[in-house]
């Protein structure tokens, strides 16, 4: 019994090795979605139609094509273009470019939500666009964005197992690992399904906490 715990302490110090990878992943691609979601669904919005154009570009291909193929891209072709790159930073890449194009229709309809009257008060108090954008619009929008993007993080979180596929020795990759060497299936697997679970209710606790604070901000401004 001695042995077999032993044993099990091993492989369970190798998954959460992986976890560690796991949570870089998704710690680093939830920075650059958040960065694209911003810079496109702004993009969106914009006077100018090249910028609207190249956002909806951005937008449409990340959404209109598998997570697989555009890991694959950026880990096999653009080596082949002169660029090399890790496994982390194709991985990175990869779910942070398609979850920021997600995520850029949030912040887009997020905006448009926030009422006339208030893009009205801005007018009426000369402020130029940017100002209104930064210190009346985005406010009120982050905060209806919040819950959305929240999803977003979760979603992301559990895409980061398809850079097993690259060898990156995330969960899912090391969880095979400790499958090939044990025979065993259920425990790696079962321990590699609650720390997801794990995981992403720290990140949804977080974001709702973030967000009642928000929200409780501003109905102490607007009063």
């Amino acid at each position: 019994m001695t042995a077999f715990f032993s044993q099990w302490s091993g492989y369970l110090t190798l998954i959460l090795e992986g976890a560690i990878v796991t949570l870089e992943l998704t710690l680093l691609g939830c920075a650059l979605a958040l960065v694209m979601a911003f810079l496109a669904g702004l993009g969106r919005l914009s006077r100018h139609a090249g910028l609207r154009w190249l956002a909806t570009l951005y937008i449409e291909f990340f959404r209109g094509t598998s997570v697989f193929v555009q890991l694959f891209w950026a880990y096999f072709v653009l080596p082949l273009m002169g660029v090399p790159i890790t496994p982390m930073q194709a991985g990175v890449l990869a779910l942070g470019l398609n979850v920021g194009a997600y995520g850029a229709e949030v912040v887009r309809g997020a905006v448009q939500s926030v009422p006339k009257e208030q893009h009205e008060a801005c007018t009426a108090l000369n402020l130029t666009r940017w100002q209104c954008l930064r210190h009346v619009i985005l406010p009120q929008a982050f905060v209806i964005m919040l819950p959305t993007f929240g999803n977003n993080a979760i979603e992301l979180l559990k895409a980061t197992a398809v850079v097993s596929l690259i060898s990156l020795s995330d969960m899912t990759f090391q969880a095979q690992v400790v499958r090939a060497q044990t025979g065993n299936t259920a425990v790696p697997f079962l321990t590699i399904l609650v720390l997801y679970f794990l995981i992403a209710s720290v990140i949804a606790g977080g974001v709702r906490r973030l967000e009642r604070r928000l929200a409780a901000g501003l109905d102490v401004t607007r009063a």
